[in-house]
């Protein structure tokens, strides 16, 4: 079962330089007033760390749930400790309660790279909610259960996520960070908890608390979306060298969320180059190297990935979430959404590259669809015509473009429905072929 659990491979892929993507969408998302079974958790679980292949533990830390809350959600989490190991590292989130900390250790104790997170508050204002006390004292106990938890079981690592350390006093924070650290912390998330920084704030911030901190030291960020800005502080942090970021899928988080997972993994993934230039990282083709291949003080080397991961899993797994969470997908869902790959008007269909900043189908598996809307051109009528199996001539193709522009007005709603067209075109090449056939009879 644990084998080598002692290593911890999420503190080890952050030092290397690699990416761990924290997976909030079984936990937070319960936030968002949804509600994932302990078998669609599994399943997810799975899923999220085959995009990873043998290396899914080292880039994917899955937050199972919060044991604490009541039987059911103990034996969730537990499910998701034992039968997705070795798929992920499975993460029990708890509160900075003995009780708490010792119902998460014993969710998913006895498996492989099992984890922790004791969530601490960092602020005044936070502390005094909580905890009923001021931030110090708050964070020293957050030592004492760091400490405590490696005393119930080694085996089993613990992170802390510093919550609203976005409004801590930073220097405070940072000393946190290293008692944490000392006391057997594998990683410290610095917490937007609130969704409220922008950009440059939370560069700041990082790059404060790095500079205030020792190597030793592992920081994540775990940001909220409520200004919209989940996913570009999360790229603000990755800039400022942190390696552990938090994320969920379909952006499902405490009220309006955070940064979306596929968004995040693909703007991370889809061209290396380019963000290695973005964040000062090394590409140097190794992306199939193990964790024992790293030049030692090299800590970019291979980029961000031990495995390059495949992409085209991310619509599929999107498209599993939704239908759990009864979350739509919509036209305007980026990476993921119905929209991606659907071409309706003339000069996209003609030059298609020139309208979108990446491949559909080269780097996520989805096929171009030309669908049909008020603005179709001839061109995009026939496409649609023939992939309905009736080839339109000039005439034919000016004809029909017309009855679509008038149905999409007379129905109301933009796309055209297939079936009605198909309809419409049996029709129309009928009228037409009936002359020449009664012609061809005269001869």
């Amino acid at each position: 079962m644990v084998g080598n659990a002692a290593v911890d491979v999420v503190r080890e892929s952050a030092r290397a330089g690699r990416l761990v993507m924290w997976e909030e969408s079984a936990r937070d998302g319960a936030q968002a007033k949804t509600l994932m079974s302990a078998e669609f958790r599994v399943r997810l679980a799975r899923e999220q760390g085959r995009i990873f292949g043998g290396h899914g533990p080292r880039h994917v830390v899955f937050a199972a749930g919060f044991p604490a809350v009541c039987a059911e959600e103990y034996e969730a989490v537990r499910r998701v400790a034992v039968e997705a190991e070795g798929a992920v590292s499975v993460a029990a989130v708890c509160r900075g309660t003995a009780d708490d900390l010792r119902r998460a250790v014993t969710a998913v104790r006895g498996t492989a790279h099992a984890r922790v997170m004791v969530v601490v508050p960092a602020s005044e204002a936070m502390a005094q909610v909580m905890v009923h006390r001021g931030a110090r004292e708050a964070l020293d106990e957050g030592v004492a259960l760091v400490k405590r938890a490696r005393d119930l079981d080694e085996a089993v690592a613990v992170d802390v996520c510093l919550a609203d350390a976005a409004r801590a006093d930073h220097g405070l924070a940072s000393a946190a960070a290293e008692e944490l650290t000392a006391a057997g912390a594998g990683t410290v998330l610095l917490a937007d908890t609130v969704g409220g920084q922008l950009p440059t704030e939370t560069a700041a911030m990082f790059a404060e608390v790095r500079a205030r901190t020792g190597p030793e030291v592992v920081l994540g960020a775990h940001l909220h979306n409520d200004l919209g800005l989940g996913l570009a502080n999360t790229l603000e942090a990755v800039r400022a060298g942190v390696r552990v970021v938090a994320g969920s899928w379909l952006g499902l988080a405490e009220r309006s969320g955070m940064a979306a997972t596929e968004q995040l993994l693909f703007l991370l993934a889809h061209d290396p180059g380019r963000i290695a230039r973005l964040i000062g990282a090394a590409v140097d083709g190794d992306r199939e190297s193990g964790p024992g291949s790293r030049r030692d003080g090299d800590p970019g080397g291979g980029g961000l990935w031990w495995t390059e991961p495949d992409l085209t899993r991310l619509p599929v797994i999107a498209r599993m979430v939704s239908a759990q969470t009864e979350l739509p997908l919509t036209v305007t869902t980026p990476i993921v959404g119905t929209g991606v790959g659907t071409i309706s008007t003339g000069t996209p269909f003609v030059h298609p590259e020139l309208f979108q900043p990446f491949d559909p189908q080269a780097r996520l598996g989805i096929a171009p669809t030309v669908v049909l809307t008020h603005l179709a051109s001839a061109r995009v009528v026939t496409a649609v015509a023939a992939r309905l199996g009736r080839d339109l001539d000039a005439g034919q193709a000016r004809t029909a473009m017309g009855w679509v522009k008038t149905q999409a007005y007379r129905t109301g709603r933009a796309v055209v429905d297939e079936q009605a067209f198909a309809a419409y075109l049996d029709g129309l090449t009928a009228v037409i072929a009936a002359p020449n056939s009664a012609a061809r009879g005269t001869r």
